[in-house]
């Protein structure tokens, strides 16, 4: 909207079933941004919603559809209401792609991605290693990267002890984060063994791990009696609203992402918003989002890899030197960077 563009936002009416959405909620709680055009159309189980939605962007005729897609269970609503909305013979389709292959994979998932990669006359990725994939489902097609940008509106960096003190947190002790769904692809297990590294537990520094569980908790309990390892732990398992975020980067020191897969992470843009150095893993396009030495450490996914990242840090005292590196890479991530590589490859 600032580049002179009038937006209008589809958004869902409802968006996963209950099978696929083992979270407390799936609305946010929070106001809508001022001055969006925002509606709630689209149902993605309702093959009659579809075509009505499908039905209203051909006669909008926007000169775009931007349909961002991460999931292949969208591609059967998202795919047909393209596919009747480009039947206007005017409107040009760019597939914003986070995941093309999905991290946990189920049948019938490569079938469904091609469904949706038929429809848009271009796409852009979030991540490097994305954009070779698409090229696959779609070699005949225009393809270009553009890093995802830092996500700025969770609120300003807050003092340390402040952040602290807020989150009802032992003041005195420092803090590394593990923020966003637990799924298994995302490794906590990793960095949980890491925690009863025995170098770890001399270090004064604690675990938070904020986020709602999607599969199994007993798994993760279990693992925390047998290593012992529940007083290194802060376990603020749950929805975290979104005017909450800022106090939990803000308390940490660090933030790990332990991924055993990855395309790219939306947490690392958070991080790079909040100047907190990463820990992340050598998997999918997160080296491409950080840079090793500089704005944090790129391991292998291994327990071991990864208390070595975490002792080096804190018994090195790398923190100044990693958060000005954070800083000095933030132009990197831009949404004005991303709004060009869409003017541009609807050129190509």
């Amino acid at each position: 909207m600032t580049n002179g563009y009038e937006v209008t936002i589809f958004t869902f009416s409802l968006q996963y079933p209950k099978l696929l959405f083992p979270g407390k909620t799936q609305y946010a709680s929070d106001p809508a941004p001022d001055g969006l055009n925002i509606k709630i159309r689209i149902n993605s189980i309702n093959p009659f919603n579809w075509w009505r939605v499908g039905k209203e962007l051909k006669e909008l005729k926007p000169d775009w559809i931007i349909s961002v897609f991460w999931l292949p269970f969208m591609a059967a609503s998202l795919g047909t209401i393209l596919r009747i909305a480009k039947k206007n013979k005017h409107s040009k389709v760019v597939g914003l792609i986070h995941n093309i292959i999905p991290h946990e994979k189920r049948f019938g998932d490569e079938w469904l991605a091609r469904y949706f990669a038929k429809v848009p006359d271009c796409f852009v990725t979030l991540s490097a290693a994305v954009a070779k994939e698409v090229q696959y489902f779609a070699p005949q097609k225009p393809v270009q990267y553009a890093p995802h940008p830092i996500y700025d509106h969770y609120g300003e960096l807050l003092p340390k002890v402040q952040a602290k003190s807020m989150l009802e947190l032992d003041v005195s002790k420092n803090y590394i984060l593990f923020f966003g769904f637990i799924r298994a692809y995302k490794g906590l297990d990793l960095l949980l063994d890491a925690m009863s590294d025995q170098r770890i537990k001399l270090l004064n520094i604690q675990l938070i791990v904020a986020g709602e569980y999607y599969e199994e908790e007993s798994a993760y309990q279990q693992k925390i009696r047998q290593l012992g390892i529940d007083p290194q732990l802060v376990l603020h398992t749950f929805y975290i609203p979104s005017n909450k975020v800022n106090q939990y980067f803000s308390a940490a020191d660090l933030v790990v992402q332990p991924y055993r897969s990855a395309t790219q992470s939306g947490i690392s843009q958070i991080a790079y918003h909040f100047d907190k150095p990463m820990i992340v893993t050598n998997v999918g396009g997160l080296p491409e989002i950080v840079e090793n030495g500089v704005a944090g450490y790129v391991v292998e996914p291994t327990p071991l890899a990864i208390a070595d990242a975490l002792v080096d840090f804190y018994e090195n005292q790398k923190m100044s030197n990693l958060e000005e590196g954070v800083r000095r890479n933030k132009h990197l991530f831009t949404w004005q960077y991303l709004i060009k590589t869409i003017e541009s490859v609807t050129k190509s």
